[in-house]
């Protein structure tokens, strides 16, 4: 792990992260469990590539916590349970943890019941879905991650011209006997996350992934939050078939809102999510052994399709990730310069030594 150029990013012991980044969470008032889940998950988010919702996200989720619109402290609670299906409020709690803790206890349950399935409101943020998901296929579960944000609204139902909806991601993992398959989509093209990003450093788009006010596709990523009257992060399927991306958003909306009775009719303010999780045994069904073997088969049909680049071969989702991590474990996780400064300054204001970032 030697030094870089400035334009590289530097790499760092995963253990010895994840430590500071717990450090952060506790200073700032999380107990050891619920500190440890986001520092480890954030962590684990870089590792796998999707550094957008890393440890870049820790000053948004200190600045929550300071402002107790994340409070540090407090429980969910259980609005119903069936022992198959069950509906929390998560009371804006860290969104990662309480993920975290619903999918443990989907794990216990699922020899009794095969298939469990949550519905959780209130959530606060609950970053990369496919760091989520990647728990549930190391154990040989299907699972299905859904959220939206019903305070947000960013994109505009197809045919509209003014923002309804949140980005709505979708994440679906499963295992085979290589990697975990990690799929972590939305109903938008492009994200928040990356349209800020792009805005910020004043660089466009490469392809038209926003409206502006008027409905007409555009690179300029300003038109989201930087202009009046604001645009709209384009629907999947584009100007010609957004009605795909439309579709998948009133799914999502459907299942994170409507079934956990909380939603966008209630009008909330405050940053957060709500969520849709569903476990799924493979050996309530055919057993764990099928199911891998048809997935390796369909892996392994999609290896061999012949390539359109003979360079690029056909990937699948979560290929990329698992590469990534096995990566960052033997060379160091990587972070930006930029995140190295949010980081910096998180520790500063909590009073925390970040002798590690000095490292590389």
């Amino acid at each position: 792990m030697g030094a870089s150029s400035s334009n590289t990013p530097r790499r760092f012991d995963s253990v010895a992260l994840t430590e500071f980044a717990q450090a952060l969470f506790s200073a700032a008032g999380l107990n050891q469990e619920r500190a440890e889940s986001v520092a480890r998950l954030l962590v684990l988010t870089d590792m796998m590539g999707r550094t957008t919702h890393g440890l870049a996200q820790c000053k948004n989720y200190l600045d929550q916590i300071a402002r107790a619109d994340m409070p540090a402290t407090g429980e969910f609670s259980v609005i119903k349970d069936t022992g198959s299906t069950i509906v929390l409020d998560g009371g804006y709690l860290p969104g990662l943890w309480l993920v975290e803790k619903a999918m443990q206890l989907g794990f216990e349950r699922l020899p009794e019941h095969g298939v469990v399935t949550f519905s959780i409101r209130r959530s606060h943020h609950i970053g990369c879905l496919a760091a989520l998901l990647k728990q549930a296929t190391d154990r040989g579960y299907y699972a299905m991650l859904l959220s939206s944000g019903p305070h947000g609204k960013y994109v505009a139902p197809y045919g509209g011209t003014e923002a309804l909806f949140s980005p709505n991601p979708i994440g679906i993992g499963f295992p085979s006997s290589t990697f975990p398959v990690l799929i972590d989509t939305s109903a938008s093209i492009t994200t928040v996350s990356m349209t800020r990003e792009k805005a910020n450093a004043g660089e466009l788009f490469e392809h038209p992934w926003l409206l502006d006010s008027a409905g007409k596709p555009t690179r300029d990523a300003r038109v989201l939050e930087k202009t009046e009257p604001r645009g709209t992060l384009m629907l999947l399927g584009g100007a010609e078939s957004g009605h795909k991306g439309f579709g998948m958003a009133l799914m999502v909306e459907a299942l994170t809102q409507g079934l956990s009775g909380y939603g966008r009719k209630d009008a909330p303010t405050k940053w957060g999510a709500s969520v849709y999780l569903q476990l799924i045994d493979p050996n309530a069904f055919a057993g764990l052994e099928a199911f891998t073997e048809q997935m390796d088969f369909l892996i392994d049909a999609c290896h061999a399709n012949a390539p359109i680049n003979p360079e690029a071969p056909v990937r699948l989702p979560g290929e990329q990730a698992d590469r990534n991590i096995a990566t960052a474990q033997s060379q160091g996780v990587p972070l930006s310069e930029a995140t190295l400064e949010i980081l910096r300054q998180c520790a500063k204001t909590l009073n925390v030594n970040d002798s590690i970032l000095n490292k590389s």
